[in-house]
């Protein structure tokens, strides 16, 4: 039990049973030797549990206005007060600054730096074939991982690419390292075509930890530095950064993410859970 989630240990036997593909040589560079098996784990599609929580907020009454780009703003009496947008400006008594790999962009906007840097986060799918993987596979020696859609694609992904950028695109020694592990330890899949490749920038802290809360420029909120655990975090996130920017107060789970913790050296380091999956 880590956190309250049910984690239990199974041998190379089991490991071996429950997912048939795996490489059952010790032959190779990365054996089968065990496992660590979360039974309530699964997948998720990012794109319409966005599209369930948008749908939920705008039920509400919150106003979500699409293709409109933020490019600075507006201050009075020392403290923001609206953000100039290519459809206008748009006041505000509180401003929340969620804005994922550019975060730091728009904090220079802001008249303030942020210790974060943007990365490109790479993930690739496979041509679709029949089902043949049961569970999310993750090897924690490279940090590669393999899933399948269902649509029967399989889905990989790794680390970052390590070199600061904003291009959303893939690159071919990111694909390399993420694809080599996994044909070694599934050798079925080495014949597969990818099909595609694509990139998404993330913003990364010095302590691998969110930053939320107030910025230094009176009247701005910060939610970022999420790196690779935005989407599963977004439930707990939201939730704090809410109550943020509705009482002006820190909820007490976010607290110790505050943006000063770097000035007086309270990291809340999270390098172990630092994964890109």
């Amino acid at each position: 039990m880590t956190s309250g989630v049910a984690i239990e240990g199974i041998d190379r036997d089991e490991a071996l049973r429950r997912e048939p593909l795996l490489e059952r040589s010790n032959n190779i560079r990365w054996p089968i030797c065990g496992a660590l098996l979360q039974r309530r784990a699964g997948t998720a599609r990012h794109n319409a549990v966005a599209w369930g929580y948008a749908r939920a907020a705008a039920a509400l009454g919150v106003h979500i206005i699409q293709n409109c780009e933020v490019q600075d703003f507006l201050w009075s009496g020392g403290r923001i007060v609206a953000v100039n947008t290519t459809r206008g400006a748009v006041r505000a008594t509180r401003v929340g600054l969620a804005v994922a790999g550019n975060s730091s962009v728009l904090a220079r906007r802001a008249g303030f730096e942020l210790p974060l840097q943007s990365y490109t986060l790479q993930t690739m799918v496979s041509e679709p074939v029949k089902p043949c993987l049961n569970m999310v596979v993750l090897s924690t020696s490279n940090s590669s991982y393999v899933s399948q859609s269902d649509k029967g694609e399989l889905v990989m992904g790794g680390n970052l690419d390590r070199v600061p950028l904003y291009a959303q695109r893939g690159s071919f020694h990111v694909t390399q390292s993420v694809v080599a592990p996994l044909v070694e330890i599934f050798p079925a899949i080495s014949t597969l075509k990818l099909m595609r490749q694509w990139g998404g920038t993330v913003d990364t802290s010095p302590d691998n930890s969110p930053v939320i809360g107030p910025a230094p420029t009176p009247g701005l909120y910060l939610n970022c530095g999420w790196g690779t655990g935005g989407f599963k975090a977004i439930p707990a996130g939201g939730t704090v950064f809410a109550h943020l920017l509705a009482t002006d107060r820190h909820h007490p789970l976010s607290e110790p993410f505050d943006y000063r913790r770097f000035a007086r050296g309270e990291l809340v380091d999270e390098g172990h859970a630092g994964v890109a999956h």
